[in-house]
């Protein structure tokens, strides 16, 4: 019995911990809002701010997993490149090594009682947890889940002090410390377990330290499972990446490269680092790591233990810098992907540079715009295949698809009107300053379009979780509706590439409208009598008008996009 109660005060001590470093940072999230989104998706311009900025995002928010998620979604959607997502990871590596240092500091050098901090931290935040304001509410969840951290870890080092080796698990990790590079390879995995099963690596640092303060390992192998830490910490974003798109899952994979290189340098120099680390302690006045004094208390090896994680991350940096093109093309070679799926997303036609005159620099981003309503047609193809779809596996995926193509079209909607804005900015004619008018709402129409898309995409996805079949009529009155949809967005292409005004095209694209539009009100009236013959459930009728009214909506759209793409051709052709 004193074995499961030692073993469950210490889950419940490692729980607060990390419950506390949850609230923690989850409050700094929130009170650091889209400004910590803003400074990471800017400030990548040079390979010294990529890894600045991960460093100072990460410091701030003190979770590396959370940085380097928004890393890969950013990636995902297309606001970063690869090769600014592995700058800005390197110094997320960096930034998280900030927390062993507090841990070391406050938690193992006190200038007062960690539990008497904690009430007293708990005073201050408890009173803006009951005050009406958002933001006075995310302090008060910081401020407790600091207080909650320092419970945690003060309980962590009183109950692994009380247990001194009664708890088998030490006789064990002891047993297995005398082997050379063998015992360092099997704390380095130990530490890189412990890591994925913990999903933190902060808490895995304060552990790491505490066994390693109470002398349960020797200091060398407590560095081993820092090592491996660095390692276990890369699974969560690659478990998220799953989801994501081919460059998204190339940046998670570029984390976990980046630190498997630094492992390998790592466990080749693992002895002289050893070495070299209990100098600098001498250096600095420590009791060394490998020493005990009267009270069975190693010495100040959590120091050491900040300090290799540290070094570690800076020094891996350092060395992989200046090789980020290779690690791109490493990382590109080992997730594969066609052609097609790369090309949709990035832009293909907007470059960095800015040409000379305004009427090039529009040319350049109408074809960008053409590009975009193509996006929407294919967007569209896939709601088409997501109506069809009666495997739900399948089913999820096409829904992804969609979702994803959501955010990339309004991404690319902000990126054309940024590069809208530039142009603006120098001499424009009458007629070109007409021109750059009707690009700004047709991008507007087209983001409008695809968000009809999506929210098609999101009627089938509530009739497929409410368990809703429509038979054949339902079906193939929908597909009646998709089919002139079809033929709008065929015709809303045609008048985006003529060179000219063409109103034949948008006439026909009226006349699917208006079919459209009676088609709709058909619909309509024959939905309340089926209502009232009870041909079909409520909740089935629900869905099935929903689909009705979103495509009118949708061809509304279509039309708006196809009239303003009259006025980005310059010259009239009357029919």
């Amino acid at each position: 019995m004193k074995i499961i109660s030692d073993i469950l005060m210490l889950i419940g001590s490692l729980g607060l911990f990390l419950f506390g470093m949850k609230m923690l940072s989850e409050a700094l999230q929130k009170l650091a809002g889209n400004r910590m989104r803003t400074v990471l998706s800017n400030m990548v311009s040079t390979p010294f701010k990529r890894v600045l900025t991960g460093f100072f995002v990460t410091a701030v928010i003190q979770s590396s997993s959370a940085i380097t998620m928004m890393v890969v979604s950013f990636v995902n959607t297309g606001l970063l490149t690869l090769t600014q997502s592995i700058g800005v990871i390197m110094g997320a590596n960096v930034g998280t090594t900030v927390t062993a240092w507090i841990i070391a500091a406050v938690g193992f050098q006190p200038l007062i009682s960690l539990y008497d901090l904690s009430i007293m931290l708990v005073a201050v935040g408890f009173p803006l947890l009951m005050l009406k304001r958002r933001r006075n509410k995310s302090w008060g969840e910081f401020i407790i889940g600091v207080a909650l951290l320092f419970v945690g870890l003060a309980a962590l080092k009183t109950i692994s002090g009380m247990i001194g080796n009664t708890l088998p698990v030490q006789h064990f990790l002891t047993s297995y410390t005398g082997m050379g590079y063998i015992s360092v390879l099997l704390f380095v995995t130990i530490g890189a377990i412990v890591t994925v099963v913990l999903q933190s690596s902060n808490a895995v640092m304060a552990l790491i330290m505490v066994v390693c303060y109470y002398g349960w390992i020797p200091f060398d192998m407590a560095v081993a499972m820092v090592a491996g830490e660095n390692i276990g910490r890369t699974i969560s974003a690659n478990r998220a990446a799953t989801v994501a798109n081919v460059q998204g899952q190339r940046a998670a994979r570029s984390h976990f490269v980046l630190n498997i290189i630094g492992l390998i340098w790592v466990l080749a120099l693992f002895y002289p680092a050893i070495r070299l680390l209990e100098w600098i302690e001498g250096l600095l006045g420590c009791l060394s790591p490998f020493e005990a004094d009267a009270a069975g208390v190693y010495g100040s090896g959590v120091i050491g233990l900040a300090m290799f994680h540290t070094l570690f991350n800076l020094c891996n940096v350092c060395l992989l810098i200046g090789f980020t093109p290779w690690l791109v093309k490493a990382v590109t070679w080992m997730v594969k992907s066609n052609s097609t799926e790369e090309a949709d997303n990035s832009l293909k036609y907007i470059q960095r540079g800015m040409m000379s005159t305004a009427e090039l620099l529009q040319e350049q981003a109408k074809r960008e715009i053409i590009c975009y309503a193509k996006r929407a047609t294919k967007q569209f193809k896939l709601l088409r295949e997501l109506f069809r779809e009666i495997n739900p596996e399948k089913f999820d995926e096409l829904f992804r698809k969609i979702e994803l193509d959501e955010e990339k079209a309004d991404r690319i909607e902000m990126e054309i009107a940024t590069y809208l804005n530039k142009i603006s900015e120098g001499e424009l004619s009458e007629k070109s300053s007409r021109r750059l008018q009707a690009m700004y709402k047709a991008i507007s129409e087209i983001e409008s379009v695809s968000d009809s898309n999506y929210d098609l995409a999101r009627i089938m996805l509530r009739k497929k979780n409410v368990g809703v079949w429509f038979d054949q009529d339902l079906r193939d009155r929908i597909n009646a509706l998709f089919d002139l949809l079809e033929k709008a967005y065929a015709c809303m292409n045609d008048i985006l590439n003529k060179s000219d005004k063409d109103f034949a095209t948008i006439e026909r694209t009226y006349e699917y409208e208006k079919q459209i539009n009676a088609m709709r009100t058909q619909l309509k009236e024959e939905h309340v009598q089926n209502l009232e013959e009870n041909k079909y459930k409520y909740i089935t009728g629900v869905i099935y008008l929903d689909l009705v009214i979103e495509c009118e909506k949708l061809g509304d759209y279509i039309v708006n996009v196809s009239e303003t793409a009259l006025d980005l051709n310059p010259e009239r052709k009357k029919v």
